[in-house]
């Protein structure tokens, strides 16, 4: 029996939008706030909503040629436009070229009679007048706890409200409108968040000295969006916001191999370097050259013509390019050439989203192909150790969607067998390299191993190495009955192994001497029973002469006689010859 097709599903169209422009923050939005709708933005004070506010207005005029109307309740029009000046927003350059109102209406609640018919049309007429004046497309209202202090009323107060947000969307502008966070409420009237198509909270926190600011969409209508809390800060440029999970794991890759800056490493593993792109973790305790390892790493990418961006926690650059010169690492040409840039500062100076919004902004004012980050493990100092793992998370997301290869050097326990460093983002990088001490009879030396190397096969042993007025040099693996030898027993061991070499050396001529001695014994034995055997051939051959000499003697006498006989007369019958 056939079955019957089924329906096909129209497509439906999506929520128009209107970008931002606030960094971050139309990512979470998954673009940007509901076009013609009012969005509510609340929060305690000092958290930076008439900002956003205005950041929002003056993105939308100069990116997206969007004119605006500003209409504020608390600051004055000159007050306001002093106040943001320090940002780089020149409010009175775009009143003049008509792209910007700014209104400021004072209220006063000495001044409002509710008897008869009092409602808000004379602000819907001002509204109004100033949107249709520039072709207005956004707006801007701060903030609106100012606009209805002066109604005690709370059925008229709520019918005003509710007035005000359908009056803003009939008339189709985007709007902003900031509010203040009640008790136990997100607004103080309680009704604004309901009313509102978005809503927006921002809070400010003071944890452990260290302030924090986070934002979190509480609501979209028609829209989804990020659920999280999501920290920004505020710099000169701007509100910045700093999307936890919305960087997905669709970077590209390279083939392409890069140096770690120390050529005896790089040959441990198999493809002689590392991926371009990747992200390098140097772990090990204090004084085991990490620091030096990331410095032959920013040296090596400098002299491959590259960009490189280091942050240094613990050194001031002075006295970083004089350390590292000490042991070979000449970073300073590259420093006044421009190729190399150190931004050193101690990590309590700011809390960790700042601190990754200034990788951020260096990384895209720089443009560095490489980035060296010394040591990850200090940011614990202004965060949890799951606040460093997320913002690190974060970090090492966005170096790979750049294609920025990376090298972060963390501070461990002694333990190095532990898998997970005091970052927690072991798990995260692509290749993990530790460094640890390796204590002998009386000294201390230093060793490094691969902890693995994704995409690759590498060596698992445990390489000796020393820092030396050339740079950092892997030692040759020497094992001895107990293991790998290293420091004076490396020496001790070669000692011996000299000695031993030294003593067979000796052997093997003493060995060549009684050779040598036994064959010229044997060569005089050889030369004399050489000479005896000649004086008995020589003998044999006299012998043999003389018995030759004798027999031919012999064989003529007889010849002779026989001669002798044939010529004799014969004798007579008397026995006298005839």
């Amino acid at each position: 029996m056939s079955r019957s097709p089924l329906p096909r599903i129209a497509v439906l169209s999506q929520l128009p939008k209107a970008l931002t422009g606030i960094d971050g923050l139309d990512e979470i939005t998954e673009g940007g706030l509901p076009q013609g709708r009012p969005t509510l933005v609340c929060g305690s004070a000092g958290c930076g909503k008439t900002l956003l506010g205005v950041e929002f207005l003056v993105r939308g005029i100069l990116d997206y040629d969007e004119p605006g109307v500003l209409m504020t309740f608390e600051e004055t029009a000159a007050e306001l436009t002093a106040n943001v000046a320090s940002l780089g927003f020149d409010l009175v350059q775009l009143q003049t070229d008509k792209k910007l109102r700014l209104d400021h209406v004072h209220v006063d609640r000495s001044e409002i009679d509710e008897a008869g018919e009092y409602d808000l049309e004379g602000l819907f007429i001002r509204l109004g007048y100033a949107i249709d004046t520039i072709g207005a497309k956004r707006v801007v209202l701060d903030t609106i706890e100012s606009l209805f202090s002066g109604f005690p009323n709370e059925a008229v107060l709520r019918s005003e409200i509710r007035r005000l947000f359908r009056w803003l969307k009939d008339k189709g502008v985007t709007t902003v409108i900031t509010a203040e966070r009640g008790d136990g409420t997100l607004t103080r009237q309680g009704l604004e968040e309901y009313v509102s198509d978005c809503v927006i909270l921002l809070d400010n926190r003071v944890i452990d000295q260290i302030t924090t600011r986070r934002l979190r969409i509480v609501k979209y209508r028609g829209s989804t969006h990020g659920t999280n809390e999501y920290p920004y800060i505020i710099t000169e440029e701007g509100i910045s916001v700093l999307p936890v999970t919305s960087l997905k794991l669709e970077h590209s890759v390279s083939n392409e191999i890069v140096s770690t800056g120390v050529a005896d490493l790089d040959a441990m593993f198999m493809r002689g370097g590392l991926y371009r792109g990747s992200s390098v973790l140097v772990t090990g305790t204090a004084g085991t050259a990490k620091t030096t390892l990331g410095a032959a790493f920013a040296l090596e990418a400098c002299r491959r013509g590259e960009r490189c961006l280091i942050f240094a926690f613990e050194e001031s650059p002075a006295q970083l390019l004089r350390n590292m010169a000490s042991v070979g690492l000449d970073l300073a040409p590259f420093v006044e050439s421009g190729q190399l840039l150190i931004e050193a500062s101690r990590p309590t100076i700011s809390g960790l989203e700042r601190h990754l919004v200034t990788v951020h902004k260096l990384i895209g004012r720089f443009k560095p192909q490489s980035v060296v980050i010394d040591p990850i493990s200090n940011l614990v100092s202004v965060g949890s150790i799951s606040e460093v793992s997320s913002m690190l998370t974060r970090l090492v997301d966005f170096l790979k969607v750049e294609g920025i290869t990376a090298l972060f050097t963390a501070l461990i326990g002694s333990s190095h067998g532990q898998e997970m460093g005091e970052d927690g983002i072991s798990s995260l990088v692509d290749v993990w390299i530790h460094v640890r001490d390796l204590e002998g009879i009386g000294e201390r030396n230093r060793g490094v191993s691969i902890l693995k190397a994704r995409g690759m096969a590498h060596s698992n042993q445990v390489r000796e190495f020393v820092v030396t007025a050339q740079g950092i040099r892997l030692l040759d693996v020497l094992v001895g009955p107990a293991g790998i030898i290293t420091g004076a027993s490396r020496l001790a061991q070669g000692m011996q192994e000299q000695a031993q070499a030294l003593a067979d050396q000796q052997e093997t001529e003493r060995r060549d001497r009684e050779l040598e001695r036994k064959r010229r014994v044997l060569e005089a034995t050889i030369a004399n029973l050489r000479t005896e055997f000649e004086s008995v051939e020589e003998e044999l051959r006299r012998v043999m002469s003389e018995e030759e000499e004798r027999q031919l003697t012999l064989r003529q006498d007889r010849r002779q006689l026989g001669q002798n006989f044939s010529t004799r007369p014969a004798a007579g019958p008397n026995g006298s010859a005839e």
